[in-house]
């Protein structure tokens, strides 16, 4: 029996973005198209095989501490984006704002994909699904500099719908029209969760 079964589930990238690594802040750029490498998109901010520990694993490991890079990339679901647009009551948000490196669209409920979940492209560069990218004040201050009044109301629209963070497993190109298809593990959820 395979480790990881592949669905039906097929993703188009809509948009693609890196984070400059000389950074005033967490917007992305805009690319059409980019080199998926082990240690993330080249040139982007959070790129690297390794990344100093910060708030989010604040349990396991003091502030700074090297650790391996599973944040290289934040995906995004176009759908999810919509909904948070809406609740927000935007006309539109714009994924610079929020740091993006990938949106998609066309799986149901993106953020809730398991973790250890893979998305291949037709080329074979394939990217893993590590956990939910939580919600923070980080796009609520770009949304609020660009949009004034509505940053405050981004982590809670964002709740659940923010997308994951994702490392790359196999290098390779993509680009805005790749179709992304979804492989989840073979494994059901853990029953002591309480």
């Amino acid at each position: 029996m395979p480790e990881l079964r592949k669905t039906d589930h097929v993703a188009e990238i809509t948009w693609l973005g890196m984070v400059p690594p000389d950074r005033e802040n967490i917007r992305s750029v805009a690319m059409d198209q980019a080199r998926a490498t082990y240690a993330g998109f080249e040139g982007d901010f959070h790129a690297g095989l390794t990344r100093p520990a910060c708030v989010r694993v604040r349990n396991l490991h003091a502030k700074g501490t090297e650790i391996r890079n599973t944040r290289q990339l934040s995906v995004l679901s176009a759908e999810e984006m919509a909904q948070i647009t809406a609740a927000m009551n935007l006309p539109e948000l714009d994924p610079t704002l929020l740091g993006a490196s990938i949106i998609l669209k066309g799986i149901p409920d993106f953020t809730l994909v398991p973790p250890g979940s893979r998305l291949q492209n037709a080329h074979g560069a394939t990217l893993v699904v590590d956990i939910e990218n939580g919600p923070c004040n980080l796009p609520a201050r770009e949304i609020e500099a660009e949009t004034p009044g509505h940053g405050k109301g981004f982590k809670l629209a964002a709740q659940g719908k923010r997308g994951v963070t994702a490392w790359v497993e196999r290098e390779g190109p993509l680009a805005v029209g790749d179709r992304l298809t979804l492989f989840v593990p073979n494994q059901p959820v853990w029953p002591h969760l309480g």
